[in-house]
């Protein structure tokens, strides 16, 4: 890990996540870039991980102008030792972890379900699922001693909506949902926050590749998007197990059990 010094310059918005230590993933671009950069103009000291070495320097660049600090972490998710390397590095350094939110993910291939590689299934699978299992395992030790630790997964609308030719991407988001609900009720008695969220259509490199023919400039950026995630990793928000969606500007309870406790 590598790290930053913020620099002197100060910002308008209140720093209400000041001394608290917050790891993004996928950060070097996109939904996860500016949600980095806005949690650090919070105080946050961002851990932002991401295998593109220049997009996290750009970031660093970006928050120490905000007088913010990062440490960047280099990584590819798939390499599953790091991830627990990355445990183990926080411990050793903060000794505990305010905040996760768990970005980093793919869309994979586009394609009928009978056409799609095993490798490339296997690959979105680990990127999207295994590498957010992987977190839990080596983080929440960390999150645990934290005050009030709040952990949001990305989510998308393809998790329920299961569109012909979106299954491996529609399969790992539902997965993830599977995830932060079964995480969320394990740490229902903490004062962790656990939840899921659906930025909706958003202005991403991801997105012009699924949807190629769309007008980009119909869509909120990724700086728009980044702004309300952020709102939920304050310490005022206290919901857990729960799926916000940010279009429909409403909140749901991850999977609903048809009445079933």
């Amino acid at each position: 890990m590598t790290s930053g010094n913020g620099s002197d310059q100060s910002s308008n918005v209140e720093r209400t996540l000041e001394g608290q230590v917050i790891v993004v993933t996928g950060a070097s671009r996109g939904i996860g870039y500016f949600t980095a950069l806005k949690l650090a103009e919070r105080g946050a000291h961002i851990v932002a991980v991401a295998r593109t070495v220049g997009g996290l320097e750009d970031l660093d660049d970006a928050i120490n102008a905000k007088g913010g600090s990062a440490t960047l972490v280099p990584m590819d998710l798939k390499d599953f030792e790091a991830i627990d390397r990355l445990g183990g590095a926080i411990y050793e350094r903060w000794g505990k972890l305010d905040g996760l939110v768990a970005n980093g993910g793919i869309l994979g291939i586009l394609s009928p379900l009978g056409h799609i590689k095993p490798s490339e299934w296997e690959n979105v699978m680990a990127i999207n699922v295994t590498a957010n299992f992987r977190l839990i395992r080596s983080l929440d030790p960390l999150l645990r001693h934290a005050d009030a630790a709040r952990v949001l997964f990305l989510s998308s609308g393809a998790a329920w909506k299961c569109k012909p030719y979106w299954g491996v991407y529609s399969v790992s988001k539902a997965a993830v949902e599977a995830l932060a609900k079964t995480y969320a009720g394990e740490t229902r008695q903490t004062s962790m926050s656990v939840n899921a969220i659906n930025p909706g259509a958003t202005r991403t490199a991801m997105r012009a590749k699924a949807m190629p023919g769309e007008d980009p400039d119909t869509l909120p950026t990724p700086a728009e998007i980044a702004e309300k995630i952020v709102a939920t990793m304050l310490p005022g928000y206290s919901e857990t197990g729960k799926l916000i969606d940010i279009q429909e500007d409403a909140v749901f309870d991850l999977i609903p059990g048809y009445g079933q406790s």
